[in-house]
């Protein structure tokens, strides 16, 4: 009998891990771009950018992480959305400023490498990286046995995009009077998943499995709903309301994640304005209603750690809020007037 490898032995089986990287061509040729160079697998990840799209090319980049909502997939055994909520989440990120995604890439340490969770999970990226015309161009997957617990692993990606500086999303020109239009999200997102957890299945002591009347599906399933990517609705937006050379009608857009309104707005905001936001202007989805209702948790501090239902925020000249609402909404998005710009020091009140 043949003796495995020692490092194999030690828990590291690198056979193991080329073999099912060997399926990574096929996964990412969906996320090709014709700016990518070379070939996966390299050392670095090649993109030969084309700068002559834009008068005054700045490239954006943003890194970020899933969170706890890793714990729902290891409960679930369900891998397939966690890539795309990560996509999803940085293309937002970049988004908020303007900026077309270019390329993405990906890091997933665990324990024992599990072929069929690798799978799932790169397809989650490839698929979340094709929706959004992103290229997936590489990243890096380590084996690190006695580090994390069997079944679990954690993930990390790391976005670059680009934006003409004249066309860049500042929120520069906010000013009071403007209207505040809130676009909905799908549930949690990626934000919020140590209380929600706490709250359903410490406190509550609901099974994932439970079918939920009021979410029309399991709790398993609602956790699970993928982080809608705003990116390409945002791009829209702005080819149709900030044209060259013409007062931008959308002045500045924020991300709701972690930190929910309270802490996301004011990153847009200029210092002598304030965002108020009205509670029970939009349809807030059915899982923050049951925490809002049955949670314990204080009322504003929901509104600091959840999205409650909006997944991004739009700041817009009062006179065309209907014109930016109608287009949002034919893009299939719901979407509200859920606030508005005021005189103040450059915070949001939730009222």
């Amino acid at each position: 009998m043949k003796r495995p490898k020692a490092y194999a032995a030690a828990g590291v089986d690198i056979d193991l891990g080329n073999r099912v990287k060997a399926t990574l061509p096929q996964l990412l040729a969906s996320t090709h771009r014709p700016e990518v160079l070379g070939k996966v697998g390299g050392f670095g990840g090649l993109f030969a950018l084309n700068t002559r799209r834009h008068r005054h090319p700045v490239l954006v980049s943003s890194v970020d992480g899933v969170g706890t909502k890793l714990k729902i997939a290891f409960a679930m055994d369900r891998h397939g959305t966690i890539g795309e909520d990560l996509v999803n989440h940085c293309v937002n990120d970049i988004a908020v400023l303007g900026a077309e995604p270019l390329f993405f890439l990906d890091y997933l340490g665990t324990g024992k490498l599990e072929p069929h969770v690798f799978t799932e999970i790169i397809g989650g990226f490839a698929r979340g990286c094709a929706a959004n015309g992103c290229a997936l161009i590489g990243g890096e997957t380590a084996q690190m046995p006695g580090f994390y617990q069997a079944g679990e692993y954690d993930l990390s990606g790391t976005i670059v995009g680009i934006v003409d500086k004249p066309a860049m999303l500042t929120g520069r020109e906010i000013r009071p009077g403007d209207i505040v239009l809130g676009i909905g999200s799908s549930g949690l997102h990626t934000n919020g998943y140590s209380l929600a957890r706490r709250i359903f299945l410490e406190q509550w002591k609901w099974k994932l499995n439970r079918r939920v009347p009021e979410l029309g599906t399991t709790l398993g399933e609602a956790l699970l709903a993928v982080h809608l990517s705003y990116g390409p609705l945002v791009l829209s937006l702005i080819r149709k309301f900030n044209r060259p050379g013409k007062p931008r009608l959308l002045k500045g857009l924020a991300h709701i994640t972690g930190g929910g309104f309270i802490d996301n707005l004011p990153r847009v905001l200029p210092g002598k304005c304030d965002v108020v936001i009205r509670k029970g202007s939009w349809d807030m989805l059915p899982i923050f209603r049951l925490m809002e209702a049955h949670g314990g948790v204080p009322e504003e501090e929901l509104y600091q750690v959840f999205n409650m239902g909006i997944g991004m925020t739009a700041i817009v000249e009062a006179d065309q809020a209907n014109a930016v609402l109608q287009a949002i909404r034919k893009a299939k998005f719901m979407a509200w007037h859920i606030g508005d710009v005021t005189r103040g020091r450059g915070v949001c009140r939730v009222e």
